[in-house]
């Protein structure tokens, strides 16, 4: 199977250096294999996101080098197919409509496999999947062998808010799919997300791709540089010192004289190895 990677930002900014680490990291392991490298906009949270932000990330990346092999695919353009997504859970009985507030959840799990709370008809209820009592394995290409009870960690997780929104979850498992990713690069913020969608991916009948997770850029008082933490963007119209800073985030060498980022991201891929990443889950940006 030839190698499909992809980078997948949410539109609730500009462009930031943890997502620049994670595009970088993702593009070049894509190249390294001598596949593609596909762009997805998750604009699934209209409540989260900043207007304007989803083009602001397209057009910076073509300046860092970064240039997908296929146009973005917008999460918004894919509802109906969440909707037979949903529907096929649906019919198997995997499913169930729940009422349940916070307060209803004890520990903050769901473990019922069946609202607690009772049904109110003139409130839309969430959705959530029944989740059984077992173990998720996969070998992390980076993090190494990884394994959770689904049950004690996730519980009978959203997958359909009360808003009527999908769940991040069912939504990526779904377009991981239909864009045919083989390989799925990003922060190791989300390596906790990978069971459950594994399981989803079983449940659905596709395929799963191999994972491997990035460490995590903190900024320095030890937090996760992100948007909700209003994490600097990037200067696309200077965006040398940012590549370089993402380069050596990776363990990847200096390119002494380097005058622009495709000479930067070419010297990178020529020297890159995905196995000699840095293989801890978190670490500080310089």
């Amino acid at each position: 199977m030839n190698y499909r990677g992809r980078f997948a930002p949410s539109p609730t900014g500009h462009l930031h250096f943890g997502s620049l680490v994670a595009a970088v990291g993702s593009w070049l392991c894509a190249r390294h294999a001598g596949g593609q490298w596909l762009l997805r906009v998750e604009d699934m949270d209209p409540p989260r996101e900043m207007p304007g932000s989803a083009e602001s990330i397209l057009a910076a990346l073509p300046a860092f080098g970064l240039v997908a092999d296929a146009p973005a695919l917008f999460q918004s353009t894919r509802i109906g197919a969440y909707d037979a997504a949903f529907e096929q859970l649906k019919a198997a009985g995997q499913v169930f409509p729940c009422w349940c507030s916070r307060n209803d959840l004890a520990g903050g799990l769901h473990l019922d496999g069946h609202c607690l709370a009772k049904p109110d008809e003139g409130r839309t209820p969430a959705w959530r999947i029944r989740v059984p009592d077992i173990e998720i394995r996969f070998d992390d290409v980076l993090q190494g062998p990884q394994v959770a009870n689904l049950r004690t960690t996730a519980g009978d997780f959203v997958i359909r808010r009360v808003e009527g929104y999908y769940a991040y979850q069912l939504a990526c498992v779904v377009d991981d799919a239909f864009q045919g990713i083989t390989d799925v690069v990003r922060g190791n913020d989300l390596l906790d997300s990978t069971p459950r969608q594994i399981y989803l991916q079983r449940c659905l009948g596709l395929s799963t791709p191999r994972y491997l997770h990035l460490p995590l850029a903190l900024d320095g008082d030890g937090r996760k540089l992100s948007k909700s933490e209003r994490a600097h963007p990037v200067d696309p119209t200077d965006p040398m010192p940012a590549l370089r800073r993402a380069l050596a985030f990776l363990d990847l060498p200096p390119v002494p004289g380097a005058q622009n980022p495709s000479a930067l991201l070419a010297h990178a891929l020529a020297h890159f190895d995905p196995a000699r990443l840095p293989h801890c889950s978190e670490r500080a940006a310089a």
